[in-house]
């Protein structure tokens, strides 16, 4: 195939996915004739709003990790209104909801931790943040001492927190819940969730976007990255610092 067809045929698909149409217009000098204008706009689903409409998906123990990491905080002292809003609030974004995603321990395994989450999670919910919580999984794990003995404990993983807020980004873009989904984590599982919000954006003919925020400081080594495929939006001390709850519920 000739490079000239090649480019014609790139032509073709770029303006067959604009809306086009031939205006007439009359030449201004003198012995002209009559001719067209061809005039194009984008599709609606590449044009932003000019005031964007943004829920936040927020993994709890992600983020904490995160924080953990970079700003050394030792417990989950984040307030996640205050710090979505800080987000938006830096970019001209309109804040409509804030979902939080975490496993939560069992009361007789880690009486203090299920404490703690009891206890925020009430006052979210109480906030109007829509709070999803799951009981963590248990499985025995083991590790070999420096002694050659080995020790044996439980080890409590969260299942299926990733799918749901997968889910519940794909399900509320379908509902035009939002323009732009805010996903506090930093799980590359999510990656594809980003790619799917492209192709929901393409055949609802909508502007759709996902960002991932997340924390970075000079101490920061391991998790730079946002999420695959989505905008980045790096979140330093001083933005977090001035969103931490007050109030410790250990």
């Amino acid at each position: 195939m000739s490079h000239r067809l090649i480019f014609l045929l790139h032509l073709w698909l770029y303006f067959s996915n604009l809306n086009t149409k031939l205006l007439p217009v009359r030449h201004a000098r003198k012995g002209l004739g009559r001719g067209y204008l061809f005039v194009a706009t984008l599709p609606a689903h590449l044009i932003g709003p000019a005031i964007r409409r943004v829920v936040a998906f927020v993994d709890g123990q992600n983020l904490y990790r995160s924080v953990k990491e970079s700003f050394g905080y030792h417990y989950p002292n984040y307030d996640l209104q205050k710090l979505s809003e800080a987000v938006c609030k830096s970019r001209g974004w309109n804040l409509i909801q804030v979902r939080f995603y975490t496993g939560v321990p069992d009361a007789t395994d880690d009486p203090r931790w299920n404490h703690f989450w009891v206890g925020k999670l009430a006052v979210m919910g109480k906030s109007g943040i829509e709070v999803f919580s799951r009981p963590l999984r248990y499985r025995n794990d083991s590790v070999v001492l420096p002694d050659g003995s080995r020790h044996t404990f439980l080890r409590g993983s969260e299942k299926g927190i990733d799918v749901r807020i997968a889910l519940d980004v794909i399900r509320l873009a379908i509902r035009n819940a939002y323009d732009m989904a805010l996903v506090f984590s930093q799980d590359q599982d999510l990656s594809e969730v980003a790619d799917e919000i492209r192709v929901i954006s393409t055949l609802l003919g909508r502007w759709i976007h996902m960002a991932c925020a997340f924390p970075v400081s000079p101490t920061t080594r391991n998790h730079r990255r946002g999420i695959n495929h989505s905008d980045w939006i790096q979140v330093d001390r001083k933005m977090y610092d001035a969103c931490i709850d007050p109030t410790d519920y250990r």
